[in-house]
């Protein structure tokens, strides 16, 4: 089981976002902190200046996180969507 760390730019993102969805975000996330692999099909790696990060998609909604396997935290970078967040 992983740990879940917040960057303080991604609690104000997702204060900025509606209730419900919030309520949904964070759900998403508890499941990712408790199994992963559950969540593979809406787990991508990103390319390019965001190597090294993977984006979890949550209906419109995209929580940009980085793994750090050696420690088992998720550090969560950004919840934006997905006009926003690219």
């Amino acid at each position: 089981m992983y740990t879940i760390r917040f960057v303080p730019k991604a609690i104000e993102d997702l204060q900025k976002i509606d209730p419900i969805w919030q309520k949904r975000i964070k759900t998403k996330i508890e499941l990712l902190r408790t199994n992963p692999d559950s969540l593979k099909n809406n787990i991508k790696p990103l390319k390019g200046k965001y190597k090294g990060l993977a984006r979890l998609r949550i209906g419109s909604f995209r929580v940009t996180f980085q793994v750090k396997r050696d420690k088992l935290i998720i550090l969560i970078i950004r919840i934006a969507s997905r006009q926003e967040i690219y």
